[in-house]
């Protein structure tokens, strides 16, 4: 039996519309390269929770930024991933039991949290609790301090907890995928606010 679109899954598809406009979900030479950035170990969920998210927002008309998926060889690995960073607009942390032992996971959520991105933070078989920058001795402390700190604001950030074994995997995405598309909406609408304010003291002064 084919199941019916529930109450969310449309507005979520209704919202991704209002996000995209008259685009037709094709950048253009002023678009982002991307609207969400998927920050994951690619060992543990490239081919389930991000690689599935990933294809997810992308069936909703969305620019989601997964590395194995949006970068071509050739490519610089930090110029491009800090870019996309940068110019992203909400950043999905997914994190796993060994999400802490990479280097560059570690690195993506500090520049995530340095440029005050909105978070979505997925936990992945793994409680907040069981997350821990581990010192091993080939990091700089500066570089520990940063990750820990980084870690901290996302373990304290509301998110979603998945069991890859026996969770609901589409209640899962449709969860997922409607936390990401909120968080858009209200990047979207604070950009809103600061033009109109922008706009009212250029008038008044």
């Amino acid at each position: 039996m084919q199941r019916r679109p529930s109450a969310a899954a449309a507005r979520i598809n209704s919202i991704s519309r209002q996000i995209i406009g008259t685009s037709g979900g094709r950048p253009g030479p002023q678009a982002p390269p991307c609207d969400v950035f998927i920050n994951h170990r690619g060992i543990d969920t490239k081919r389930n929770v991000s690689g599935l998210l990933y294809h997810h927002l992308r069936g909703l008309r969305l620019r989601p930024f997964l590395d194995s998926k949006s970068m071509k060889p050739g490519d610089r690995l930090f110029d491009r991933i800090e870019v996309a960073i940068r110019e992203c607009k909400v950043g999905v942390a997914v994190f796993s039991p060994m999400y802490c032992d990479s280097y560059f996971c570690l690195h993506e959520l500090r520049l995530l949290m340095e440029t005050s991105k909105k978070i979505v933070p997925i936990f992945c078989d793994v409680k907040p609790s069981e997350l821990r920058v581990k010192d091993d001795g080939s990091r700089p402390a500066t570089d520990l301090e940063k990750f820990r700190w980084a870690l901290e604001e996302a373990k304290y950030t509301v998110g979603i907890t998945f069991d890859t074994l026996r969770g609901d995997w589409p209640e899962f995405l449709e969860s997922a995928t409607d936390a990401v598309i909120k968080n858009l909406i209200e990047v979207e609408e604070e950009g809103l606010r600061r033009k109109q304010k922008l706009a009212h003291a250029s008038l008044s002064s």
